[in-house]
């Protein structure tokens, strides 16, 4: 089977999820509501993990969870208004402008880090460096455009960014910086690194957004491009940077991955609330996780039922 088609199956398995709605006795504690709690499930593997073992530890602590599909930014519209109670993974990276906003209003809480820490930025393979010597500096891409074109962008270079819903400001950061690279957004995370592999076994130019924690940087030997450092002004002020006429002309900020919640979680359901804010895990399980579900063709059920057996007597305080 196809990386593409095998890890497409396995997304769609753990997506099945969201058309159900676990129920379980109580373990250690009374849930103070029956009431379903809406945990919502995105487009990438390292999220349908994080929210999946947070459902499973809800569950054994008596809550009923229920997981809802939803797209990773518009979400914030439901958790305002409480049709939606947690999101597992806010990286600080594509999210903080949108989980800002939303906190602003007071009806949606930050519940702080998961514990991982976020990159996302242009990468691409070690091999890449040879024909673009002055790499990583973002200023030589232009120099070798020509080196990431292909067919159908020739002589402008191709960027493959991940999909639309992610945000990340990739079109308005290559508008911004003057590069001369057609942006191309894949249509999932699957398909994204399943161009990678590919590229990389036949040492075919490429240049991708690539994250972590994921098995990508691990796997394959390269780097990420270095873009003008990330500041807020950098977002907000059309004058600051090389660009004064533009937003977006630096790098993505990177840090830590945040929990979100409906600020009424905490009234509603305090066991839980205290659970999700405990919540802890770190980039090297997480990357660890990923590798077995894409790599190793593991179910997001299997892998994670391995983290919930192995690490009872961690998760287990979360409720203190």
């Amino acid at each position: 089977m196809s990386n593409i088609l095998r890890h497409s199956k396995m997304l769609l398995g753990a997506l099945a999820l969201a058309a159900t709605t676990a129920t379980t006795t109580p373990v250690w504690a009374e849930a103070e509501s029956q009431d379903p709690i809406k945990i919502t499930l995105h487009d990438w593997t390292g999220q349908l993990i994080t929210t999946q073992i947070m459902g499973e530890v809800l569950i054994r602590n008596g809550y009923n969870v229920e997981y809802v599909t939803a797209d990773y930014i518009a979400q914030f519209a439901g958790l305002k208004t409480g049709d939606l109670h947690v999101a597992m993974e806010i990286w600080e990276t594509t999210g903080r402008d949108a989980m800002d906003e939303a906190t602003a209003t007071g009806n949606v809480v930050n519940l702080g880090e998961t514990g991982m820490q976020a990159i996302e930025e242009w990468w691409y393979p070690a091999y890449m460096k040879e024909r673009c010597p002055g790499l990583p500096n973002w200023e030589a891409l232009n120099d070798c455009a020509e080196a990431f074109s292909t067919a159908e962008t020739a002589p402008n270079g191709r960027y493959l960014g991940g999909p639309v819903t992610w945000g990340g400001y990739d079109d308005e950061r290559a508008e911004a910086l003057g590069l001369e690279y057609e942006v191309v957004h894949a249509g999932t995370d699957a398909a994204l690194f399943a161009e990678l592999e590919s590229a990389y076994q036949r040492q075919a130019p490429i240049l991708l957004w690539v994250y972590a924690p994921h098995w990508a940087p691990v796997k394959f030997e390269g780097e990420w491009v270095d873009f003008p450092a990330y500041t807020a002004e950098c977002y907000s002020d059309e004058s600051w940077g090389s660009n004064p006429d533009a937003a977006y002309d630096c790098g993505k900020p990177r840090g830590p991955i945040w929990k979100v919640a409906w600020a009424g979680l905490e009234d509603k359901w305090p066991g839980a609330h205290a659970l999700v804010s405990n919540f802890n895990i770190n980039n090297d399980e997480m990357g660890a996780m990923v590798a077995a579900v894409d790599l190793e063709g593991r179910s997001v059920d299997d892998v994670v039922g391995e983290w919930m057996k192995t690490n009872e007597n961690r998760w287990s305080t979360w409720s203190q």
